[in-house]
């Protein structure tokens, strides 16, 4: 007896159709790595508590005389638990009807997409979370968008005097767009995020609305960290799931019979954070009564 018309086989779901949304994925997560300026995603075991630190100087000796016993200079760190990275679960279900009525590409591999943009924004989510707990501030001119970009420039290589930074910028779409209104810049997007590179020469500027509107955060990229719980080992040989080398991200596609469906399994722990919070800077654009 021939197949149904539409009929999903084993080999159409693996492991073409997953590997294909795999590398889709580590790409978008490996771009976002790129801009951020992280070398490397350190994989970590789950449960692992992910930290932010405050590093502060408690005392500047004096100089003393020759053979005079040496003042010691005091450091304290204090650290606030972010959050404990945890292997991150999605699933999704195609049905025979949706399979029969709009076809393979549309019901699974469509769908398959806007699966993976939740992972991007619970990625994006847990990444300006980290941000928001900056403790850095930038005084000075912040009449405009150009302002407050020179200003937490201004305070970044301050506070990292002695190490050389690259700072990244965060701004809401909303204040690029004011800026737009008298100038043109070349944007880019990848895994979710716009961005200009060398924007006013100051560095890399990150444009979403997870920023509010009149508010610029920065950092550098040294301050920025990439980890990630790996879903390759006993989870994958037990779920049976696909992975790439990296074992960052694991998926798969199988069919669930008493549903009469495909499902689609992916798990991923990827986390992007700011360790320093002091380096972290922020400032309110303020623009000049009259403006």
């Amino acid at each position: 007896m021939a197949v149904e018309t539409n009929t999903i086989v084993t080999t159409d779901l693996a492991p073409e159709i997953t590997i294909d949304h795999i590398e889709k994925l580590v790409s978008g997560i490996n771009s976002v790595r790129t801009i951020l300026g992280i070398n490397t995603m350190k994989p970590m075991a789950a449960g692992t508590t992910v930290y932010q630190y405050k590093y502060t100087k408690k005392n500047t000796p004096a100089q003393v005389a020759e053979g005079e016993v040496i003042p010691l200079t005091e450091y304290t760190r204090a650290k606030t638990a972010v959050a404990a990275l945890e292997l991150e679960k999605f699933r999704k279900q195609s049905t025979a009807e949706a399979i029969q009525k709009f076809g393979k590409q549309v019901a699974i591999n469509d769908t398959d997409d806007l699966l993976l943009k939740e992972v991007q924004k619970s990625i994006k989510a847990k990444f300006f979370t980290t941000l928001a707990a900056g403790t850095g501030k930038a005084t000075g001119s912040v009449v405009d968008l150009q302002h407050t970009l020179a200003s937490i420039w201004g305070a970044m290589q301050v506070y990292f005097a002695d190490v050389d930074v690259t700072p990244v910028y965060f701004v809401n779409p909303l204040d690029i767009a004011d800026y737009l209104g008298g100038a043109t810049i070349t944007m880019q997007t990848a895994f979710g995020f716009t961005y200009v590179q060398n924007f006013l020469g100051l560095g890399t500027v990150i444009i979403d609305p997870s920023v509010a509107q009149k508010t610029v955060i920065a950092t550098a990229q040294q301050n920025l960290n990439g980890v990630y719980v790996p879903a390759s080992g006993d989870v994958a040989s037990t779920l049976g799931l696909s992975f790439d080398s990296t074992g960052m991200v694991g998926m798969k596609h199988f069919t669930a019979d008493d549903r009469a469906s495909v499902d689609t399994l992916l798990v991923s722990g990827a986390w992007f954070y700011a360790e320093d919070k002091g380096g972290i800077f922020s400032a309110k654009i303020t623009p000049a009564a009259g403006a």
